[in-house]
């Protein structure tokens, strides 16, 4: 009867084994679980000035990326653009090119650049430019500096040389923008300007001006000045320099 009995609850415990669910293995978290508070915290502590390029690139993504780890796109694209500021600059095409990055982080990216170029353009405006000569040097390597094609710019100024208007002349090709001279100085007399600053970027990342960017520039200062307008400078921008032809003795 013992030996019945032993099988009968050995039985019944095998029975009650099989019914009764088996228990969920503990999941994990993920790694990253809590990373996107603790960056928010040290941006806040330090106002970013502690965060490397590639963290900010994370936090600009999060708004794309809800969920999930930004940290490898955003080390991928700075081994791709080389900086911050070249990944800002690199614009939505070259940026979806990378694998991962999608519309929605495209232009999360480029919204911070655009915002940035008007904030600076904005901080510039009815100021002296002679006497903020860094503002604008900030502001066109920020707008032209990081560009494959060339683009001429002009900084049409007052008698007072502050900054009345900032206009984009001319789109061209990677070696050559089209300046038209009559309406440069059509649109100066237009807004009333006494002065222009001129400006275009090298992609080649050559900050020497050519045989072209001289003339250009005397064409331009002899057809304005019987007009009473003046051509303080022209600026050769780069993505990491400038040249000036005041400061060089062109003009």
């Amino acid at each position: 009867m013992a030996a019945k009995a032993h099988t009968l609850s050995l039985a019944l415990t095998e029975d009650a084994a099989a019914v009764e669910p088996a228990k969920k293995p503990k999941t994990e978290k993920p790694h990253f679980t809590g990373h996107r508070q603790r960056l928010r915290e040290r941006f806040l502590k330090s106002m970013g000035s502690d965060l490397h390029d590639y963290e900010i690139i994370e936090m600009l993504l999060f708004a794309a990326h809800p969920r999930g780890d930004t940290k490898p796109l955003a080390k991928k694209l700075i081994a791709k653009f080389g900086s911050l500021q070249g990944v800002l600059g690199a614009g939505s095409k070259a940026l979806m090119e990378v694998e991962g990055v999608s519309e929605a982080s495209a232009t999360s990216l480029c919204l911070v650049h655009s915002a940035c170029e008007r904030y600076l353009g904005a901080r510039m405006m009815n100021k002296t430019v002679l006497s903020n000569w860094e503002d604008l040097l900030d502001y066109c390597r920020l707008s032209m500096g990081h560009l494959k094609e060339e683009q001429f710019r002009i900084f049409y100024l007052n008698k007072a040389n502050a900054l009345i208007a900032n206009e984009l002349q001319q789109k061209g090709s990677v070696d050559h923008a089209p300046v038209y001279v009559r309406e440069v100085v059509k649109r100066a007399l237009e807004i009333g300007a006494t002065a222009m600053i001129l400006c275009h970027n090298h992609p080649s990342g050559l900050a020497k001006p050519s045989r072209a960017d001289a003339d250009i520039t005397k064409l331009i200062a002899d057809a304005g000045k019987p007009l009473g307008l003046v051509v303080h400078d022209h600026v050769i921008i780069t993505q990491h320099g400038y040249f000036s032809m005041k400061s060089n003795g062109m003009i």
